[in-house]
């Protein structure tokens, strides 16, 4: 539901800048890295907006899929601790009846 909220409050942000950019056909010189280009105000608001969400997701993402390696990592390890642990349980039960049968044996 948070998610869903989110997205919602986006898209509604989305919404409200191409109208305010609608209103407004002003053309632009929009000087970026390697080169210029002339922009309606929309336009750009649009895809500088639109650009910006994608990367935030795709940034958000690599850090999901990190978190999931994370914890696969952790479960697997957790798995081997408790059946190493499981296994030395059993020997020192197995030793310490042989220890206790000797005793009785004596």
């Amino acid at each position: 539901m948070k998610y869903f909220l989110i997205l919602l409050l986006a898209i509604v942000i989305f919404i409200i800048s191409i109208t305010l950019g609608s209103s407004n056909d002003q053309v632009i010189t929009f000087n970026y890295l390697i080169a210029q280009g002339d922009f309606s105000v929309s336009s750009l608001l649009a895809s500088l907006f639109g650009a910006g969400f994608i990367l935030g997701w795709l940034i958000a993402g690599l850090f999901y899929l990190k978190a999931l390696v994370s914890l696969k990592n952790a479960r697997r390890k957790i798995r081997r601790l408790e059946s190493q642990l499981a296994t030395d349980d059993k020997t020192s039960i197995s030793e310490s009846t042989d220890l206790a049968m000797s005793k009785s044996k004596d």
